[in-house]
């Protein structure tokens, strides 16, 4: 990945993790302040509830001891005292008193606990009441909550309970109002507040859909601890609803529900605003870190990008490459010192090149007076034997001088071979390529060496040399001068045989390589040192007692000019491995003509 990519994926990156960030943020802000809100509201609606209840506790004591206090109480005490009380007269007292007070509940009891008289349900005429059962201090109270049986079942109420006595008789009003929606509507809700009360699971007046909530007057019914839920009334979140259920209770005793409702449908809403918000902002940051980035990228990478072009001209030897520098920042100053630094490369180069054609022409003086020194010795030797022998006599002479001319043609042959290699070295023609199969070059070369080699292991002389060929037959043909290809090839299978005086393997292998076509040859010889592996393709530089250092130099002459690489791995004693990589398609600067 370029750096012009991975700053702009960044970038971008950067810009919308900071809105995800900040969206998310305000978001969870505005939740929270949603139900702090909410939690302040129906703290505020729980305080008016009880503070509804204790009034209507108040007034309904207050009815009650009225009730207690009129005359029918008195008489109905005073009868209670008769052996055989008769509470006839009073079946109807309850009804009246409840329809004057305005209460929903009232029995007017004995001191027994029997009904003399009940407003709510007038058949419990003489039925034992458990009113009188209740603790003392409920006497005491302005008001309490209980359950108030009637025809229609159990209903939850707030009752005071008073008596009245005369000397030692006593009897008993018991009445209050029905705690219902009626009650409930006296409160005063804040806009998407609902109240509710549940008496039982199933029975939840006014919801459309009580079996939501029954889980939650379950849990407080059964805890008499307060709980929370929220409840979505359709697949639209907005339609949501944050319900708190209280218990309401007597002592130990849960008699019901209070369900505090409050609509989620401004926090949703909201939400969905921020998250609208967060994503146009975003996209719209995206897309302005996009163009700032690209901007920013093409200052930054472009001179980056010019001078990996500069060096890459420089590697591939066009050292006039230079690297215009306009800015005064950072990378000005690069593009400054790759240039001082090309200005440098180049005075060394030319320093390196000056001093190498110096060691090479004293290398050459010192190999050519080598080398033409051990012939020269055998002439002047021979030529002195003929000045002595022709002061000798004739008869001496014709002897001496037959022996000495077969002399001076062999040294002068290998003077002229001497002369010939080094002739050879220089005047290396350009390769003209053409396409070539690498196997039937590697074949031919292999036939040559037929009458010293033998793959079943004829003796050569004094030594045995296996030779081994695995050629790979699915080489695609590249573009090579299969002439001078053989003929690195024949100094490598050459070489391999000086490294094995005494016999071994010669293998030769062809393989397709990561760009070309790659060729092995390998002996079982010697091997040679680290430090021979390095100097070993140095023109004029031989591991043998007498050669002129030019074989592995044509090698690598004619592999470089194939524009490909040539390597050796090798340790003493082991062998070594001449490895040839040439490339499957022709370079455009080669300057060869087919």
């Amino acid at each position: 990945m370029k750096i012009r990519t991975r700053l702009l994926l960044i970038s971008g990156l950067a810009v919308a993790g900071a809105v995800a960030l900040v969206t998310g943020a305000v978001s969870i802000s505005a939740r929270r302040a949603f139900e702090r809100a909410d939690q302040v509201r129906r703290d505020a609606l729980l305080e008016q509830f009880r503070h509804e209840l204790e009034m209507q506790g108040t007034e309904i004591a207050s009815k009650v001891e009225r009730v207690a206090a009129s005359e029918p109480m008195t008489r109905i005490a005073i009868e209670a005292t008769h052996r055989e009380p008769d509470y006839s007269p009073w079946l109807n007292e309850a009804q009246m008193q409840a329809d004057t007070l305005s209460l929903d509940f009232l029995d007017l009891l004995a001191p027994s606990g029997d009904i003399v008289s009940s407003a709510h349900w007038p058949a419990r005429f003489g039925y034992r009441s458990d009113w009188v059962s209740l603790p003392s201090d409920a006497q005491e109270t302005s008001a309490f909550l209980t359950r108030v049986p009637g025809p229609d079942g159990e209903a939850t109420g707030l009752v005071a309970l008073r008596s009245a006595s005369v000397g030692d008789a006593r009897a008993y009003a018991a009445g209050g109002k029905r705690l219902d929606a009626a009650f409930l509507s006296s409160l005063h809700l804040a806009p998407g507040a609902r109240v509710f009360l549940a008496f039982s699971p199933a029975q939840i007046p006014g919801i459309d859909h009580p079996e939501r909530l029954a889980g939650l007057v379950d849990t407080v019914l059964h805890s008499g601890q307060p709980s929370t839920a929220v409840v979505q009334w359709t697949d639209d979140r907005a339609s949501a609803e944050s319900f708190y259920g209280m218990p309401l209770a007597r002592g130990s005793n849960v008699l019901g529900v209070l369900l505090v409702g409050n609509s989620l449908r401004e926090e949703v809403v909201l939400e969905r605003s921020i998250l609208r918000t967060g994503i146009i902002v975003g996209s719209s940051g995206i897309i302005l870190g996009i163009l700032l980035g690209w901007w920013v990228t093409e200052r930054v990478t472009r001179p980056v990008e010019r001078l990996a072009a500069g060096a890459r001209s420089i590697s591939n030897g066009d050292w006039s490459v230079r690297i215009e520098s306009r800015s005064g920042d950072e990378l000005g100053d690069l593009a400054r010192a790759f240039n001082q630094m090309t200005e440098q490369l180049i005075a060394q180069r030319d320093r390196a090149i000056q001093a190498e054609r110096v060691a090479a022409w004293r290398e050459l003086a010192r190999r050519l007076a080598h080398e033409l020194k051990n012939p020269l010795f055998p002439l002047q030797i021979t030529i002195e034997n003929l000045q002595r022998a022709r002061d000798a006599g004739p008869a001496q002479f014709d002897e001496i001088f037959r022996e000495s001319t077969a002399t001076l043609l062999a040294e002068l042959a290998q003077l002229k071979t001497i002369i010939g290699r080094f002739s050879d070295f220089a005047r290396m023609p350009p390769p003209v390529l053409q396409p070539t199969d690498v196997n039937e070059v590697v074949s031919g070369v292999m036939k040559l060496f037929d009458a010293q080699l033998s793959v079943n292991g004829a003796s050569n002389g004094a030594r045995k040399i296996q030779a081994h060929a695995d050629l790979d037959s699915s080489l695609p043909p590249i573009p090579a001068d299969s002439d001078q290809l053989g003929r690195a090839l024949r100094n490598l299978v050459l070489n391999a045989m000086d490294a094995m005086p005494e016999g071994g393997t010669l293998s030769v292998r062809t393989r397709a390589g990561e760009s070309g076509v790659r060729i092995e040859v390998a002996d079982s010889g010697q091997g040679l040192t680290s430090e021979e592996c390095e100097r070993l393709f140095t023109p004029y530089y031989t591991t043998k007692q007498h050669g002129t250092g030019l074989g592995l130099a044509i090698v690598q002459s004619v592999v470089s000019d194939h524009h490909g690489r040539i390597s050796v791995t090798s340790e003493p004693g082991r062998g070594a491995t001449f490895v040839l990589d040439l490339p499957s398609t022709r370079e455009k600067d080669s300057g060869n003509s087919e």
